[in-house]
């Protein structure tokens, strides 16, 4: 009894779905296509290359946001580049990228964390050198 009821309510779904209303003119609307994009395009959007990179040598973790986002043991140097598309909102109040990288032994054979470089569009727009500014690198893009 059970396993049908299971099959029964895995053959009818949940029900939360509605068809949607045709146009008001009678026409059935565009045709549907296996090449219409996954997502709505972003209206008004801007694109802008974005490049973080973290110096160092041996390996660390790298956590970083903006083109995507990942958190991993890392080889140094490393960097990651890829655009970031705004939409019209994300223009006006910022759009954060960021990269946050772990230890590295320094100079003198201290722990400190491994420096880290942005670049927008070509220009340096954020920097840490690991010592006196350790918090990683974020810049708003606008």
């Amino acid at each position: 009894m059970t396993a049908c009821a299971a099959a029964a309510v895995l053959l009818t779904g949940c029900g939360g779905a509605k068809p949607k209303p045709e146009p008001a003119d009678g026409s059935k609307g565009p045709a549907a296509s296996a090449s219409a994009p996954s997502a709505p395009a972003k209206a008004g959007g801007a694109t802008h290359e974005v490049t973080l990179e973290v110096g160092g040598t041996g390996t660390t973790a790298v956590m970083y946001n903006g083109i995507g986002s990942g958190f991993g043991q890392q080889t140094l140097p490393w960097s990651k580049s890829g655009t970031a598309e705004l939409t019209a909102a994300e223009q006006k109040v910022g759009y954060l990228v960021s990269v946050i990288p772990g230890t590295i032994n320094g100079a003198d054979g201290t722990l400190q964390q491994a420096p880290c470089v942005i670049k927008v569009d070509g220009k340096k727009v954020a920097e840490s050198d690991g010592v006196t500014t350790a918090k990683g690198c974020s810049y708003t893009i606008k």
